[in-house]
């Protein structure tokens, strides 16, 4: 249905329509904002129901955004309307190539013109991992200045199948790359796009070359009576000579076009970058047309009727052929690092490329969970990138992508994998999952259980075939065999300066010493350490709470207190550190709880990295999902708790730098007022019953223990349990006679404990197992504790008797976690695997009678592999206040930067 003038998307107000086809209607609309006139597009409503192609479209969306070139059409925003993603882009005003070429043919020097800008946007996606797939002259605007922009750029492949026959101008595809798979439109597509392969950004350079023939000709390339036909000249057919349909061609141009519309991709240009400069030399001004095609092809052949061009005696012929020579050799010899990108001869910076998670998958669970981390790792040799990713089910899965391609590979066997580190020859990844140290060969044959390791941070591996590692948050580091064993520890906290835990270990050179973090209730005595195989002595290099890494060239990489990845002169025989940090990344994504980076390097000039600051927002919805409005500002929140009369909010906000700390937010005012200020970090607040206290979770002493605090904050906190094991609250009694807390002990898991808040308050056990048994809820009446517990080898909820174990109920049905009831106990909430927000109908009084899972509305809350709380509850079970991923939080892509000690010569 057509949206009439004055309509409001968003904050764009509509005021006239453009156009509309298959793919959505075109409004020009004003950004009410900015005050500017854009262009929106809106999109079938189809698109909204499939979460797939809705994710790929944001995704995409987001990559063409980043893209800021004159010569591709710029995309504001993204959003959706009454169920119908739009995007919002730049308005332009002009009209599309076909409209020109249905006219005719175009003169070369307008030709060569529009393909130079073509080309330009072309190596410019490239250089960015996006490839068109889908250009034509449909796809190609021409403003009224000349300015040529290429439209819809990666979003070709999101398009829909038809079931209509197809014609030579008909879009045939859609959505994935698998083999056999036709993707573009008939008469445009590369021969490898016909027979249902990979497309990359060689078939742009086809498709280009297709356009450009048209464009000098007038006529199509490839023609034929159907598609099929169309599809067979493609694959065998060459089109006619340029120079018979218009003798004023020169030879040099029509060589560039048969060089794009070579049948093997290999022997097309390299690049689009190359193109536009073969189309530039043609293009210039010369004496003659001979001279401009003297450089227009390396490697072509001459031809004996066409050689007019070549020089006419020995000497110039000489000069000629070693020129060529000496640019064919530099052609080969430039450094392919993946697939299109390709580094110009000129340029000796830093080249950086983006890493995108795999189809159906994201690398940002969320903002605070393990899995918002991808956590890449490049393979000592620099060949490969090993990486964590989430699929839509909430697997947790490792991958490895090797640089010269664009496809990456799940490893089989790697089920809730973190922090992968390779062997130093590059056949091997260890990592940890299910409280164990795992390896799995690069080609995920065969995964290895080595040992133990709860809650571990991080592995080394030397080239000895020994592991160092971090088999605890709160352990030393041990030493394994990488063909597994009982570990041996190689380093001893120190309890004199207070030390908590030693993580995150890298090998330096001689394999023998080794890089690590040591966390300590001190921050002064925390920071980098080295240690060595060969003695308990430790050295202490720096103060910064961050993992680090030892380049080859002689720095060492690490994360400074202003969220900057720098690197700092260091002696690896010497042990000593040099001269000024050297900024290298600002905002690297950090995981402040585990103290943890996201970078990388290999031994060769690799680096790779993920940037950005992970925001959330607190938003509230109604049961249908409907945003109602939001708390605050984007930031690191985590676990929301309402107060029992609903007037505040305490939740947890990360600063990024030094510790997390507590607020409370009035509600009505919207204020925001600090509740815990120590320099460590305090997180997990639940409210007493009546309102007055709020019991927490800090680090500040040491271990993870809880505290109490008057919610006015009248006094100070005050230790209410301590112990040697972490702790986190989860629940206080409606009658606030107990506090429910998960105690982390490395031989049972997390168990669920009960802290009577009465007589001696010696807390107890309720359900120790062997598995994880997290996020216990009491009932309203006090009769039921509902949880969350991967007995059956994933997180399922359900419901116990209490305070005595008996009945016992599984409540999910295909995964759940972070399980909630309603005030009145009359509903029990719960998020599915998907992250749908769920909800069971509760009977009985004697029993407990639930009815079957029902979905209320997708979230896009943290991982549910941690376990914060995401949502609250108001007590009428009509809003929820859910912790949501900032609108960018899944784009962030893994950065690899080529020659990146390029920036430390500057």
């Amino acid at each position: 249905m057509m949206l009439a003038a004055g309509t409001r998307v968003g904050p764009y107000e509509i005021l006239s329509p453009l156009g509309a086809g298959g793919m959505g209607e075109v409004y020009r609309a004003r950004d009410t904002r900015l005050n500017r006139e854009v262009a929106i597009k809106v999109l079938p409503a189809g698109f909204a129901k499939d979460t797939d192609r809705l994710r790929r479209f944001e995704q995409e969306a987001l990559a063409t955004s980043a893209l800021n070139h004159p010569n591709i059409l710029t995309v504001h925003d993204f959003g959706t309307h009454e169920g119908a993603p739009y995007i919002v882009a730049e308005l332009l005003e002009g009209e599309e190539l076909r409209a020109q070429l249905n006219i005719g043919a175009l003169a070369q020097s307008k030709a060569t013109d529009y393909g130079q800008q073509i080309a330009s946007g072309l190596a410019a996606a490239h250089a960015k991992g996006i490839v068109h797939r889908d250009l034509k002259p449909e796809n190609i605007f021409v403003t009224s200045d000349g300015r040529v922009k290429i439209l819809d750029f990666g979003l070709a492949k999101l398009r829909p199948l038809t079931s209509e026959p197809v014609s030579s101008g008909v879009t045939t595809q859609i959505a994935l790359t698998d083999p056999g798979v036709v993707l573009g439109t008939v008469g445009y597509m590369s021969p490898e796009q016909v027979r249902g392969k990979d497309a990359d950004h060689r078939s742009d350079i086809f498709a280009f070359g297709v356009i450009l023939y048209e464009m000098l000709s007038g006529r199509r390339t490839f023609t034929g009576d159907s598609a099929i036909e169309v599809m067979n000249a493609i694959l065998k057919d060459e089109p006619a000579e340029l120079s018979g349909t218009n003798a004023k061609i020169s030879p040099a141009i029509e060589k560039i076009v048969r060089r794009c519309l070579e049948k093997k991709p290999e022997r097309r240009f390299h690049s689009a970058h190359d193109l536009g400069f073969a189309i530039e030399a043609v293009a210039a001004p010369s004496g003659s047309s001979s001279s401009a095609a003297c450089v227009a092809l390396p490697g072509t052949e001459v031809s004996e009727t066409k050689k007019a061009w070549w020089p006419r005696t020995g000497r110039e012929r000489l000069g000629w052929v070693i020129a060529i020579a000496l640019l064919l050799v530099l052609l080969v010899t430039l450094p392919f690092t993946i697939g299109y990108f390709r580094r110009p001869a000129a340029d000796d910076g830093v080249i950086r490329f983006p890493v995108l998670p795999p189809e159906r998958t994201t690398f940002f669970a969320g903002p605070a969970a393990t899995a918002s981390m991808p956590q890449p790792t490049l393979s000592p040799d620099g060949r490969l990138l090993a990486f964590v990713s989430v699929s839509e089910d909430s697997r947790q899965l490792l991958w490895v992508r090797p640089l010269d391609s664009v496809e990456a590979r799940v490893l089989a066997g790697t089920d809730d994998a973190t922090y992968p580190f390779w062997s130093p020859d590059s056949r091997f990844i260890g990592f940890f999952a299910g409280g164990k140290l795992k390896k799995v060969d690069v080609l995920g044959r065969s995964t290895q259980v080595l040992c133990d390791a709860f809650q571990a941070r991080g592995g080394a591996w030397n080239r000895e075939g020994l592991i160092v590692f971090s088999p605890n948050y709160d352990a030393a580091l041990y030493a394994v065999s990488a063909a597994g064993g009982v570990p041996t520890p190689v380093t001893s906290l120190d309890s004199s300066r207070q030390e908590l835990g030693h993580q995150w270990p890298y090998f330096l050179p001689d394999g023998r010493h080794f890089l690590y973090s040591v966390r300590s209730a001190q921050k002064e005595n925390g920071g980098i350490f080295v240690g060595s195989l060969d003695s308990k002595s430790t050295q202490r290099l720096l103060g910064a709470n961050s993992n680090a890494a030892y380049a080859p060239a002689g720095y060492l990489l690490f994360r400074r207190e202003d969220r900057t990845l720098v690197a700092q002169p260091f002696d690896s025989g010497r042990l000593q550190i040099s001269g000024e940090p050297f900024p290298l990344v600002e905002l690297v994504r950090y995981d402040i709880n585990r103290e943890h980076a996201a970078f990388s390097i290999s031994q060769g000039n690799l680096l790779a990295y993920v940037s950005g600051r992970p925001n959330a927002e607190l938003v509230w919805f109604s049961r249908e999902g409907t945003r109602l409005g939001s708390v605050g500002d984007p930031g690191l929140y985590n676990v929301p708790s309402l107060s029992p009369d609903e007037k505040r909010l305490a939740v947890a906000q990360d600063s990024q730098t030094a510790n997390v700390d507590i607020w409370l937010v009035d509600l009505a005012r919207g204020t925001l007022s600090r509740f815990t200020s120590d320099p460590s970090s305090d997180a997990i607040p639940i409210w007493s019953p009546d309102g007055s206290q709020i019991v927490f979770r800090s680090n500040r002493n040491g271990p993870i223990d809880l505290y109490l605090k008057p919610a006015s904050g009248a006094s100070p906190e005050e230790l209410l349990l301590k112990s040697g094991l972490q702790k986190r609250p989860t629940d206080w009694s409606g009658d606030g006679r107990f506090i429910i807390y998960e105690n982390l002990d490395p031989k049972t898991k997390e168990d669920l404990w009960i802290l009577p808040m009465f007589g001696d308050r010696k807390p107890t056990p309720f359900l120790q197992t062997e598995f994880s048994d997290q996020q216990g809820r009491l009932s309203p009446d006090g009769r039921w504790m509902a949880y969350a517990s991967d007995e059956s080898g994933r997180a399922e909820v359900y419901v116990q008797s209490f305070p005595v174990l008996g009945s016992k109920y599984r409540i999910s049905t295909n995964g759940g976690a972070d399980p909630r009831f309603s005030r009145d106990g009359k509903e029990l909430f719960f998020l599915a695997a998907d992250k749908k927000l769920m909800v069971v109908e509760i009977k009985g009084n004697s029993t407990f009678e639930a009815s079957v899972p029902r979905e209320l509305f997708q979230t896009r809350v943290s991982g549910l592999t941690d376990v914060r709380t995401h949502y609250a509850i108001t007590a009428d079970g009509q809003r929820f206040l859910v912790v949501t991923n900032a609108e960018d939080i899944t784009s962030s892509p893994i950065i690899v930067a080529l020659n990146w000690t390029a920036e430390l010569k500057k």
